[in-house]
């Protein structure tokens, strides 16, 4: 899968904003749609409130393992913070 079709693939499956963490306003004042997996921290959002990324459909297809990236980054970032053992999880 290229970069443009993983970007169109999350846009299209994204749950985010039905997150209890989620701002649906706040976000919408700083132009987030959500798409935290690839996109990576929220400028807004500071607090986990529940996670809805283990029910996301792009966490099953592209088997995403970690959770809460709207406050702790991006997959690719969890990735590397695991690789250099700090975990993300």
């Amino acid at each position: 899968m290229t970069d443009t079709e993983k970007a169109e693939f999350v846009a299209a499956n994204c749950i985010c904003a039905t997150c209890p963490s989620f701002l649906k306003e706040e976000c919408a004042k700083a132009g987030e749609k959500g798409a935290y997996c690839l996109a990576g921290k929220s400028k807004v959002i500071t607090k986990e409130n529940g996670c809805v990324c283990p029910q996301c459909p792009v966490t099953a297809k592209m088997a995403l393992k970690w959770g809460y990236y709207c406050t702790r980054g991006s997959a690719k970032e969890m990735m590397a913070m695991e690789a250099q053992g700090g975990g993300g999880k």
